[in-house]
């Protein structure tokens, strides 16, 4: 059975005192059940979110890193920074990502195969936009995002994969995909794991769901067969919203 994982993507959100206040509410609350944990804060509050977690069941997870390993790029951040300050996750391609700051599938394709070689776990992110589910274009959005993220990369390099699907349309805007509309993406993509790497490893992979989940909604979200988790935004800023999810995913699994 895949172990539901919940992550917290603080985005561009919190200082350091607020950062470290949330990180240790978190890291006092041990979960009654089995299910991981992390937190994703930006870039400059990681140590200190590092130090906040240690040696808890919390994890620590990056919001984005750059494909190179060092040299004349100003302003990113290498796989090797990431391990060193702690991270065991970062999270790729985000729809904020894609469409605000211009990735696409080939940038976040070298990001996945440099955070594996690194040793770190990605957390790819796919998802349609609201135009693009209107014309039904899900299914064909997703695989292209896919193909593109996961060219090149075997079963056994990705033994370690997390995948988060995301639709855009309800990221921040307080609208939820279904639970059965989320089933219906997460079991595609579950099956284009199959086809593409084999049955055994499809079944291993853990996709969360994310987009607008809340307390209230996460135990229904993760309540679906193919839902293993949620990437968590708004909500994760609070710590009694994020425990709730948390507490969502156990009910939901038991």
């Amino acid at each position: 059975m895949r172990t539901p994982f919940v992550a917290g993507n603080w985005k561009m959100n919190m200082l350091q005192s607020t950062g470290v206040e949330l990180a240790k509410a978190l890291a006092a609350v041990k979960p009654a059940g089995q299910v991981e944990v992390a937190v994703c804060p930006p870039f400059v509050y990681l140590a200190s979110v590092k130090q906040a977690i240690n040696s808890s069941h919390v994890k620590l997870g990056a919001q984005n890193v750059y494909f190179e390993a060092k040299g004349a790029f100003t302003g990113e951040i290498s796989c090797e920074m990431l391990k060193d300050v702690g991270c065991e996750y970062v999270i790729l391609g985000h729809s904020e990502r894609r469409h605000i700051l211009g990735e696409n599938d080939k940038m976040i394709n070298a990001k996945v195969k440099a955070a594996i070689g690194a040793g770190l776990k990605p957390i790819l992110c796919v998802g349609e936009l609201l135009e693009e589910r209107d014309a039904n274009k899900t299914e064909s959005v997703i695989e292209t995002q896919l193909t593109g993220g996961l060219e090149g990369l075997t079963a056994d390099q990705l033994k370690t994969l997390v995948i988060a699907y995301e639709p855009v349309w309800a990221i921040g805007t307080g609208r939820t995909a279904s639970p059965e509309q989320a089933q219906d993406v997460h079991q595609f993509i579950r099956n284009w794991l199959t086809g593409k790497f084999g049955n055994g490893f499809a079944q291993s992979v853990r996709i969360q769901y994310g987009g607008s989940v809340k307390g209230d909604n996460a135990e229904q979200l993760m309540s679906k067969p193919d839902v293993d988790g949620a990437l968590v935004g708004g909500a994760s800023l609070k710590a009694d919203d994020f425990l709730k999810i948390i507490d969502g995913a156990l009910a939901a699994k038991k």
